[in-house]
C-alpha cells in the first residue's frame, strides 16, 4: 500500500506510517484469534485484551494525525474588522460599549438580549464548531436569515415520453410538490471566565470563546442531526419516516434488515440508488465499529481500512466511515447503521448570527457569557439514506 505524499509534512508522514504499522499488527493478531476460535472453540482472553489495546492505539493514532490535519487549516485570524474587534473585546472585557462602536454590536437585539457578535468572530466560532461537528463536514449547510426554511420537493418523478418529430405532444401527469420546512431552533452555551483571565490582555477573547462553545453546541447539535424530535430543534433522520426499502414511498428512508455481517453491509450500500453511492458515507458508533472492524469478505480481506492520512476518514467496503456516539447500538432492531449521500439527503440551516449576553451578576465573581444560536435541520431527499436494522 502506498502512502498519498502530496502536500504533507515529514510529521504526518510519520504518523501515517505508525498508523499502518500497527493496523498491520492488528490484522495479524486479529487473524491468529480467528484462527484459535476455529480450533478450540473459544478465543484467547490475552489475544482479546490485546486487541482492545491494539484498537485503542489505532484510535489514538488516528486522532493525532487528524489534529495534524486541523492544525494545517487554521489561517491567521481575519482582521477585516478591527474596530468591530475593539468593540467586542471591550464589551466582553468589562461590559462597556463605546457609542461609535455600539451599532457594530447591537445587531437586532438589546442589552437584555444579548449581543450579535461581528461577523469575523461568528466566522470563528463557526469554524470551531465544523473542526468537531461531524455532520457539517458532510451535509448541506445553508445560511438563512429568518427563523425558518422553506423546501419545494417532488413527491414523485416527473412523467416523460417519446414522440417522433411531428407526433403530437401529450400532456404528461403533473408532478407532486410539496414544501418541507426546516424550523430553526436555540442551542445555548454559558462559559464562565474568572475576572483574572479577562483582564489578561494577551488571552484571545474570541478564541477562548470559540474554543468554549464548541465543544457544547458541536454534541447537542449532533445528536439532535441523528435523533433529534424536531421540537425546537433539528429532526434527526432516524426520526424522519421510514418503511421497508422495498415498499417505501418518496418521503420515507428505507430500511433493510439483517446482521452485523459482511452481507447485510453489502445489501445495505446496494440498496442505494448510483446516482447516490458515488458520494456514499457510514454513519455508526464506536461500538458498532468495534465489531464491523474485524469482519472479513470471502476472501479473507478485511472490511474496514483506518484513514492513513491526515484528515482522511476510515473506510468500510471502500466508502467513508464517520463514527457519531449519538447512534445507537447494534442490537434489539436499532438502526445501527446510516449509509448514504448525506450532502443530498440531508440539510442544517444556520441562522445567521451568534448572539453574546454578558452577565456579571448570577455567578459572582465569575463572569458568564449566555452564548446562543439558532440551528434547524432535517432530511430533504429521502431516497439519499439507508439504514439497517440490526438483530
Amino acid at each position: 500500500m502506498t502512502l498519498e505524499t502530496k502536500h504533507t509534512s515529514p510529521e504526518e508522514k510519520a504518523h501515517a506510517q505508525d498508523l499502518l504499522h500497527t493496523f498491520e499488527i492488528f490484522k495479524a493478531e486479529n487473524d491468529a484469534r480467528l484462527d484459535a476460535v476455529e480450533k478450540r472453540g473459544v478465543a484467547d482472553p490475552l489475544q482479546d485484551d490485546k486487541l482492545k489495546r491494539l484498537e485503542s492505539s489505532l484510535n489514538e493514532q488516528k486522532a493525532a494525525l487528524d489534529r495534524l490535519a486541523v492544525t494545517a487549516l487554521r489561517g491567521a485570524s481575519d482582521d477585516a474588522a478591527p474596530e468591530e474587534k475593539r468593540s467586542f473585546d471591550q464589551y466582553m472585557r468589562a461590559g462597556i460599549l463605546a457609542m461609535p462602536e455600539e451599532k457594530s454590536l447591537s445587531g437586532s437585539t438589546d442589552a437584555d438580549g444579548g449581543y450579535t457578535v461581528p461577523t469575523t468572530i461568528e466566522a470563528t466560532i463557526d469554524q470551531a464548531l465544523t473542526e468537531v461537528s461531524p455532520f457539517r463536514s458532510f451535509c448541506t449547510v445553508r445560511q438563512i436569515s429568518s427563523s425558518s426554511y422553506r423546501l419545494a420537493v417532488n413527491e414523485a418523478d416527473y412523467a416523460t415520453g417519446w414522440v417522433g418529430e411531428t407526433d403530437a405532444r401529450p400532456e404528461t401527469t403533473t408532478p407532486s410538490i410539496a414544501a418541507i420546512e426546516f424550523k430553526t431552533g436555540e442551542i445555548y452555551a454559558m462559559p464562565a471566565a474568572t475576572p483574572q483571565l479577562l483582564e489578561d490582555s494577551a488571552v484571545d477573547i474570541e478564541a477562548w470563546i470559540a474554543s468554549e462553545v464548541r465543544g457544547t453546541f458541536a454534541a447537542a447539535e449532533t445528536a439532535a442531526f441523528v435523533d433529534g424530535d424536531g421540537t425546537n430543534k433539528p429532526l434527526g433522520f432516524l426520526q424522519a419516516p421510514n418503511a421497508s426499502d422495498d415498499s417505501r414511498t418518496a418521503t420515507q428512508i428505507g430500511t433493510i434488515s439483517g446482521s452485523l455481517d459482511s452481507d447485510s453491509l453489502i445489501s445495505l450500500t446496494y440498496a442505494l440508488d448510483a446516482k447516490y453511492r458515488s458520494n456514499g458515507r457510514f454513519i455508526l458508533n464506536r461500538r458498532t465499529a468495534e465489531s464491523i472492524r474485524k469482519l472479513k469478505d470471502s476472501a479473507g480481506n478485511y472490511l474496514w481500512t483506518p484513514g492513513l492520512g491526515a484528515g482522511q476518514p476510515a473506510t468500510l467496503l471502500g466508502y467513508d466511515v464517520s463514527e457519531v456516539e449519538a447512534m445507537p447500538d447494534p442490537s434489539g432492531g436499532n438502526h445501527a447503521v446510516a449509509f448514504g449521500d448525506f450532502r443530498s439527503g440531508y440539510l442544517i440551516v444556520d441562522r445567521r448570527g451568534v448572539q453574546v449576553l454578558r452577565d456579571p451578576f448570577s455567578a459572582k465573581p465569575y463572569v458568564l457569557f449566555y452564548t446562543t444560536k439558532r440551528v434547524g435541520g432535517g432530511v430533504q431527499d429521502h431516497a439519499a439514506i439507508k439504514l439497517l436494522a440490526t438483530s
